[in-house]
């Protein structure tokens, strides 16, 4: 069967860098559906968006199971199944490979697809604890995770620790001075100015 959806992003930008980026959500092992292939059953799909990578399970006949998230503006959405090409909307598709999940194996196929199908119609959504990606890793591996969360959980962590370490510096240093920046901290040489 072949499924046709939009492609209005160029080869170059599908195949570049920008897209690479780990901070956009793409992995080592993820590889680029060809727009003339139809993704196998209970496939773990990636397709780009503003800033991250929107995430689906592949339920067969053209059809993708996501969670709507915030992906069409603040309303949040829902477990919904829904066309491949309103699942892209034109941009290209990944597939994420199984082997760039350490240490799970995961659901056959058609588990997969049961699995994600069972959720259809929750509306818990959520940014950091319940979104697509959770959604699909569980389907696939039956582990709620997002390897996007923790990629920018751990990128705001080192930049919250530098943050911590200057704040103590400039404690440590205003504790020297009595408090006063300008008044040199206990047994600080100062040179003395000519009188």
């Amino acid at each position: 069967m072949k499924i046709e959806y939009e492609q209005s992003v160029t080869s170059e930008r599908h195949e570049g860098a920008e897209i690479r980026d780990p901070g956009r959500g793409l992995r080592a092992d993820d590889r680029p559906l060809d727009p003339q292939s139809e993704p196998p059953l209970g496939a773990h799909l990636l397709t780009p968006r503003r800033g991250y990578m929107h995430h689906g399970i592949y339920v067969g006949e053209g059809r993708v199971v996501q969670y709507g998230g915030l992906s069409w503006g603040l309303r949040r959405g829902h477990v919904e199944e829904v066309p491949l090409s309103q699942f892209s909307r034109g941009r290209p598709i990944w597939l994420r490979a199984p082997s760039c999940m350490v240490g799970s194996h995961g659901y056959d196929q058609h588990e997969v697809v049961r699995r994600a199908r069972l959720r259809l119609g929750e509306d818990r959504y959520s940014v950091l604890t319940n979104n697509c990606e959770h959604f699909c890793e569980w389907c696939v591996h039956g582990e709620h995770r997002s390897y996007q969360v923790d990629d920018r959980i751990a990128g705001y962590g080192s930049v919250l620790i530098k943050l911590v370490e200057l704040l103590v510096r400039i404690r440590v240093d205003r504790n020297r001075s009595g408090g006063d920046p300008r008044r040199p901290a206990p047994g600080q040489c100062v040179a003395m100015r000519p009188g």
